[in-house]
């Protein structure tokens, strides 16, 4: 089942919606047409009680005046380019510093602050499928894409996430969805006891911005190997580069044994509410960030519940960050005539 109800205006005078989807799972998603944003994902946990398991805003002045990108699809580029800057075919393009002296996340208006034409089919598997069309040189990318974005509420109780883009010019991509989840509820202070496992022996080496230094480096015995289950702030605060992330993890993790189909990657749960995630991608990389620059000064999430520091953790399944600058990583060069795909699935069990 889906339901449609106004959620505001957007600067541009565009009408916003939330459109909520619902099945007989232990899910169901509110997802609003600005910036394709997932407003509310609510998880039965072990005695039946359902708990909205990611942060967010009561209503769109949140998401039009607060930063962290919560809930919202991030494009053209998700993560870091250094010196806000890439060469394509020879020619130099400069992108808006919005980080620093460099770019992150799309830019000075990502696609987190675009309006997005919807569309809902209804079913068993509900869908809400969003599209939007970015200009040649929108935020200076090269090229008019099309992309389209499907959220699936699954019969099985997962959210499917379905990205798809064509070019009419050369140019990059590398789209993501960043949800910040706290499986106990987004109203618990803390994931520090959720247990975190990560299919990946390997990261992104990063300097002083977190920017790939374009070294692969191995997590093994490191406060960053998540091969075995562990609790994920078991390791909080325990090295210099914990402390220049404000105490968390912002690493891009390599998975093992990529060959593009879509797999079991990554996994969360929770000791009390029982609840846990699974993350399926077809993806070679998630970016894992542990909310660390969240603080209470920061506009209040829904029903006015406080931000604090490493209270939800993001998991932005990519192509590892500033690939464009770094030959040897994967590519995010998107040709005419071909078609971007990418996959996510959040899936749910208590």
């Amino acid at each position: 089942m889906i339901t449609k109800k106004f959620f505001g205006t957007a600067p541009d005078g565009s009408d916003v919606y939330a459109y909520c989807l619902s099945n007989d799972s232990i899910v169901s998603a509110n997802i609003c047409n600005f910036g394709g944003t997932v407003i509310n994902l609510w998880v039965e946990d072990r005695n039946g009680e359902k708990r909205d398991v990611v942060c967010g805003f009561d209503d769109l002045d949140g998401y039009l005046t607060s930063g962290g990108y919560q809930g919202a699809i991030i494009g053209r580029v998700t993560n870091r380019i250094s010196n806000s800057k890439f060469t394509l075919d020879g020619k130099e393009y400069l992108l808006y510093p919005n980080c620093g002296t460099f770019t992150a996340h799309g830019g000075k208006t990502g696609f987190n602050k675009r309006v997005w034409g919807a569309r809902s089919v209804d079913g068993d598997e509900p869908m809400l499928i969003l599209t939007y069309v970015s200009p040649d040189m929108e935020e200076n990318y090269p090229g008019t894409i099309v992309v389209t974005v499907t959220y699936t509420l699954t019969k099985c109780g997962a959210l499917k996430v379905n990205y798809e883009a064509y070019t009419d010019k050369r140019t990059i991509i590398n789209l993501t969805n960043h949800s910040y989840f706290n499986l106990e509820g987004y109203e618990s202070a803390s994931i520090a006891d959720q247990v975190m496992w990560i299919d990946a022996d390997t990261m992104n080496e990063q300097d002083f911005d977190i920017i790939p230094t374009g070294n692969i480096i191995s997590v093994k015995g490191t406060p960053y190997d998540f091969t075995s289950p562990k609790a994920i702030g078991r390791d909080f605060d325990s090295d210099l580069d914990m402390e220049k992330q404000n105490g968390g993890y912002d690493n891009n993790f390599i998975f093992n044994n990529y060959d593009g189909s879509l797999k079991k990657r990554c996994s969360l749960k929770a000791p009390l509410s029982g609840i846990e995630m699974t993350v399926y991608t077809d993806q070679p990389c998630v970016g894992v960030y542990t909310s660390n620059m969240m603080n209470e000064n920061d506009p209040p999430f829904k029903g006015g519940v406080v931000q604090k520091n490493r209270c939800a953790v993001c998991f932005e399944t990519q192509k590892m960050p500033d690939a464009i600058n770094n030959p040897s990583f994967t590519d995010t060069v998107l040709e005419p005539g071909e078609i971007y795909t990418h996959t996510t699935v959040f899936a749910f069990n208590h």
